[in-house]
């Protein structure tokens, strides 16, 4: 329940960052509160960053425990309540953005670690040295997902 997110536009085949950002929850409030808490942190984000033409989510099919994956699915309900709210939807791509996949499109290696893709992500978006991702690095994994996407369907020269 520590969603990150990430606006990307596209300018001749060139991706730029227009925004990302992460917000953590804590494991003392209770599920309400945290999806509650993810609900008004994506709503805000639409809020300040839209219209967006798409919206990507990585796939996800099942988590280390039955806990894990309630959480996940916990924070795609806020998300998608935010989303609806503002009349957006997340597109169900095919194939579907699945983590190794996006590791392998953005990296070159679908066994890639955080910070690996971090860096991968900064040299696609040519930010600088100095640009600094969230602890846990959730803001730079929403970065890969849609510049994977983007790679993918060879809509930027990457």
């Amino acid at each position: 329940m520590s969603p990150g997110v990430a606006a990307i536009e596209v300018r001749n085949r060139q991706p730029f960052l227009v925004a990302a950002s992460s917000v953590g929850t804590s494991i003392v409030d209770n599920d309400a509160v945290r999806s509650l808490t993810v609900e008004s942190f994506i709503a805000q984000f639409i809020y300040m960053h839209r219209p967006f033409n798409l919206v990507l989510r990585e796939d996800f099919t099942s988590g280390k425990n039955k806990r894990a994956t309630q959480t996940i699915f916990s924070a795609w309900a806020a998300a998608d309540r935010a989303l609806h709210t503002y009349g957006y939807r997340v597109e169900d791509v095919k194939p579907a953005l699945a983590p190794t996949s996006v590791k392998k499109l953005v990296t070159g290696n679908g066994r890639a670690e955080k910070p690996q893709v971090a860096e991968a992500v900064r040299r696609i978006l040519r930010l600088g040295d100095d640009y600094n991702w969230a602890a846990g690095y959730d803001d730079s994994d929403a970065c890969a997902v849609v510049l994977a996407y983007l790679i993918r369907e060879e809509l930027i020269d990457a």
